[in-house]
């Protein structure tokens, strides 16, 4: 799934007017409470996913800029996913499910199924096309779309890669976890990325709690889709991100729930750039935005095709009867870089 809005917000993220960061009482690190926004994608036949990042609080954690969250959703009645081919720039797409399939095909050749525990990674560089489809026998789809910003040094390559892997799931007291992409506590994923970071889906027992060993150098948001889930002891709201920035070197998440519960941990070097992201586009200028769009609604060759698309509304079009999806019309006022917040909490007296 992409950014498939036909009128996207334009977002122009600055730090300062937060809330004062959320701490306990026995000394963890503060945590910084970045809530989600329901935004419906695409026509009457939408799916409603829940997006946290990029927003006005904070546009980026490492690479991360883009987090989308959707599911548990019954689509046995309904088109389910069928998003008809759509360029992007700039950028590498993640696709993680915890149920469902999609069916991913892309203008570099690259054919793909989508399925839960498996990661499917498609870098844009200079640009590229692709469509997903639910497949016919998906009754539930529930998972996570994330963007990764490429920096300047990659972002202009021709190849349009395309990578499948699916992790071995590593248990520890209380739960279980699975790398997908970077490192965590042992256990690595052979997954090419272009700055150092990680994204990892990790499941705790009902009332379970774990210490995990992080990298100090990265900045980490704990994106909660299942549990009563604490982190560094702060409560996180279900379909939240908590926010710790750099410098912690061990991060307690818990679990007060009878059930199981689930989270998905990413984290990064702080991205050094700043970037202007519209519609599924990431680049650094209002112009550079601009040309990529004309050159998708003149079928140029940045993108290339998509061959073998078949959408709910049969060979080469969605249920709305689109082969293609067309972009939005510009802002009518520049579009300016995201200007993230220094990769501490956010809100307190150290911050201002």
């Amino acid at each position: 799934m992409s950014n498939v809005e036909a009128q996207p917000d334009q977002v122009v993220c600055r730090a300062g007017g937060l809330p004062g960061p959320q701490c306990d009482e026995r000394g963890r690190s503060p945590v910084e409470i970045i809530p989600s926004r329901d935004v419906p994608l695409g026509g009457p036949r939408a799916m409603t996913v829940r997006r946290t990042l990029p927003q006005r609080q904070r546009s980026l954690i490492g690479p991360w800029c883009f987090v989308d969250h959707y599911g548990p959703n019954d689509v046995s009645g309904s088109a389910g996913m069928d998003v008809a081919p759509h360029p992007h720039t700039g950028l590498q797409t993640v696709s993680w499910l915890f149920e469902g399939a999609v069916q991913h095909i892309d203008s570099g050749g690259h054919a793909g199924l989508v399925l839960p525990g498996e990661v499917n990674l498609m870098t844009a560089g200079r640009g590229i096309c692709h469509s997903e489809v639910s497949t016919e026998d998906t009754s539930n789809l529930h998972g996570v779309q994330l963007w990764l910003a490429l920096p300047d040094h990659t972002r202009h390559q021709e190849a349009r890669e395309f990578e499948h892997f699916a992790p071995e799931v590593t248990s520890f007291d209380g739960g279980e976890f699975l790398v997908f992409l970077g490192q965590l506590w042992g256990s690595a994923s052979p997954v090419s990325t272009h700055s150092p970071l990680l994204g990892a889906e990790i499941r705790l027992d009902p009332g379970a709690s774990v210490d995990l060993p992080v990298d100090e150098t990265f900045e980490h948001g704990v994106l909660v889709d299942a549990g009563d889930i604490t982190l560094e002891n702060v409560p996180l709201p279900v379909n939240s991100i908590g926010y710790t920035g750099v410098g912690l070197k061990e991060m307690r998440i818990s679990n007060r729930a009878d059930t199981t519960a689930r989270v998905v941990l990413l984290g990064g070097e702080p991205f050094p750039e700043q970037i202007v992201m519209w519609w599924n586009f990431v680049g650094r200028t209002h112009e550079e935005i601009s040309r990529f769009r004309q050159e998708w609604q003149d079928e140029g060759d940045r993108f290339g095709e998509v061959e073998g698309y078949v959408g709910q509304g049969g060979p080469g079009s969605n249920a709305e009867g689109l082969g293609r999806l067309p972009a939005p019309r510009l802002p009518d006022v520049t579009i300016k870089a995201r200007r993230n917040p220094p990769p501490q909490v956010q809100g307190g007296p150290e911050s201002s």
